[in-house]
C-alpha cells in the first residue's frame, strides 16, 4: 500500500478540501518510511502507543475525514464504510504492541481517502448532507473505544489482584 505523497487536484470547490485531507492521511498513514524497504507508515501507529489516549487521539483525528467526506455528501454506505475501517482499527490498536502493529499496515485513513475519491469520481448525484449520521457514527466509534477502555482496564485490575495476593 505505498502511496505517494498528495499532489494537488484541478481548480474546483472541493480541492482545497480534499488536498488538506490527503495531507491528514499522509501524515496518519504514510508519511515515515523504513529505509531499504517500500514499507511505509504514519504518525497513527505511534500515537497508538500512547497509553489511555493515544487510540482516542488517532480515532478523532480519523473521524475528521469522515466528518469532511459526509459534508462532500457521501452516502450513509460510504460514511458507514468508513466509520467500520476506523473502528477495526482503532479495536486492534487496544492490543498493546500487535494492535499497533496492524494499525501501521491497515492503514484506515489511506483507505477512506480512496473511498472518497471514488465518490467525487462519479457523476453528481443528490445525496442529502449525511453530517449528523457521521457525527452519530463517531459517537458510536468513541462510545466502543470507551467500552474497550474499560474492559481492559478492569482486566488489568483483576490480574493485579489475582496476582497480587
Amino acid at each position: 500500500m505505498n502511496t505517494p505523497r498528495p499532489s494537488s487536484l484541478p481548480a474546483s470547490p472541493a480541492s482545497a478540501r480534499i488536498a488538506r485531507l490527503r495531507n491528514l492521511s499522509y501524515w496518519l498513514d504514510n508519511a515515515i518510511a523504513i529505509p531499504g524497504t517500500r514499507f511505509r507508515f504514519g504518525l497513527d501507529p505511534i500515537i497508538g502507543l500512547l497509553p489511555g489516549g493515544g487510540d482516542t487521539a488517532g480515532l478523532l483525528m480519523s473521524s475528521y475525514i469522515v466528518l469532511e467526506a459526509a459534508r462532500m455528501g457521501a452516502s450513509k454506505a460510504m460514511l458507514s464504510q468508513m466509520a467500520f475501517n476506523i473502528l477495526l482499527e482503532t479495536l486492534a490498536g487496544t492490543i498493546p504492541v500487535a494492535g499497533d502493529l496492524f494499525d501501521a499496515t491497515w492503514k484506515s485513513n489511506v483507505r477512506n481517502m480512496r473511498l472518497l475519491e471514488e465518490h467525487l469520481k462519479l457523476p453528481p448525484v443528490t445525496h442529502a448532507r449525511n453530517r449528523w449520521f457521521a457525527v452519530l457514527l463517531i459517537v458510536g466509534l468513541i462510545l466502543v473505544l470507551i467500552g474497550c477502555v474499560a474492559i481492559s482496564l478492569l482486566l488489568l485490575r483483576w490480574v493485579i489482584q489475582q496476582f497480587g495476593q
